[in-house]
């Protein structure tokens, strides 16, 4: 990956490390050792879920991965480290290398809604139907109601040894209490994104955004968690507290202004990537490690992720077998796999996001350890509260179909 001289400020430099690596969305974290890295991700974590209590539907199919050594992971765009001239994915060719397994990745997913409204009626019909997918990664509330919903397969921990380095802060989420469906597959932040040598001022704040001059040229997230979360944070609201509906609605009425007002170009999921590219958007709420993968894609320095001064969300992803795969022990295979400190440190320095692997940080000082450091990476606690970073707090049943039938309206969904 291409390296640049580290800007001056700080924050920058931060940034810079990040992109540096020609492996990098994603960072890890530990700065003077796992406590810190620990205490800055259980500082960080995002409130848990309401407790889901597991699957409990059809039987579980015949697995055939002794015999039909294959695996086909789903995930996100940018998500994984990538060899442009090769054209592949190095860690997952070293997989199929070292087991023999053949290893597939498609890029998937653009949002959680739109990803599972497509699969859950193969998954739950009857007998489901085979979405030809072994592995997908979703995120925390969605994971909680595949999981309660019966939608995943369980796993088999004692074939994972190394899903022991997850993190200790994230063992026990209540919507999977010791980690029986899923494991994390990385963290990050919702934040301000924007072209500095377009937008030829610094953006720190969400209102920075509505600027005259950038009216079209924005553009958001359909993840209501991020953008609502950063919009209510931005109105004063404790986006990890008990929140009501109506200050929910007072965002979701800010979002619908700006819609109108044509502040916002478009709502989109993972996609929003593709406005940016073509010059298009110049500024938006994005994901933290997109912008670091923005700048070595676009081979443009000037691309700059800020925390807004009120505050940045935190949200994990997650990865899960799902009810219908027939290679479940050769998932599980893979997800260990990425477990392993090397192999993690290797997609951290790629991807720029928070990596949930014990002993990930050591392995990338020893290749970068000014990007080992990167508190984008390995936040600590006290860096999370600097930042006022919090996770958008578990919705109950009545209150997560209410705000999305609210928040499907406002995008046009």
């Amino acid at each position: 990956m291409r390296r640049s001289e580290p800007p001056r400020d700080p924050q920058a430099r931060a940034l810079a490390s990040l992109a540096a690596s020609s492996l990098s969305r994603r960072r890890l974290l530990s700065g003077a050792g796992l406590g810190l890295a620990g205490a800055g991700l259980a500082a960080c974590a995002p409130p848990l879920p309401p407790a889901a209590t597991g699957p409990t539907g059809p039987k579980l199919p015949v697995d055939k991965s002794a015999t039909d050594k294959t695996v086909a992971f789903a995930n996100w765009t940018a998500y994984l480290d990538y060899d442009e001239e090769a054209k592949n994915y190095p860690t997952l060719e070293a997989f199929i290398k070292e087991t023999g397994i053949q290893a597939s990745y498609t890029e998937d997913i653009e949002d959680n809604d739109a990803y599972v409204s497509k699969i859950k009626p193969q998954l739950q019909a009857t007998p489901p139907q085979d979405i030809n997918r072994d592995i997908f990664a979703l995120t925390d509330w969605m994971a909680n109601r595949v999981i309660r919903d019966g939608l995943v397969q369980p796993l088999d921990l004692i074939r994972m040894p190394h899903a022991a380095n997850l993190l200790d802060s994230l063992k026990d989420v209540s919507f999977d209490p010791g980690r029986k469906y899923s494991l994390t597959w990385q963290s990050g932040f919702a934040g301000i994104g924007y072209d500095k040598s377009k937008v030829g001022r610094e953006l720190k704040s969400l209102s920075d955004l509505w600027a005259d001059d950038l009216k079209g040229k924005v553009v958001a997230l359909s993840e209501m968690r991020d953008t609502l979360g950063l919009i209510m944070q931005s109105q004063g609201v404790d986006i990890s507290g008990s929140f009501t509906k109506d200050q929910v609605s007072k965002a979701m009425d800010e979002v619908s202004k700006r819609i109108a007002d044509q502040n916002i170009r478009r709502i989109k999921g993972n996609s929003y990537m593709e406005d940016l590219k073509s010059g298009n958007a110049i500024a938006g709420i994005v994901w933290s490690g997109d912008l670091f993968i923005l700048r070595a894609e676009t081979e443009n320095e000037n691309w700059e992720f800020v925390i807004p001064d009120s505050g940045g969300t935190l949200w994990s992803d997650n990865m899960m077998i799902p009810i219908t795969s027939t290679h479940r022990r050769n998932a599980m295979a893979l997800m260990d796999y990425y477990y392993r400190p090397d192999v993690a440190a290797q997609v951290a320095a790629y991807v720029n996001y928070v990596c949930p692997v014990v002993g990930a940080q050591a392995e990338l000082a020893k290749t970068d350890p000014e990007l080992a450091e990167s508190p984008f990476i390995f936040p600590t606690s006290e860096w999370i509260a600097e930042h006022k970073i919090q996770g958008f707090r578990a919705l109950d049943a009545q209150e997560d179909a209410d705000y999305s039938a609210m928040w499907a309206k406002v995008v046009g969904n």
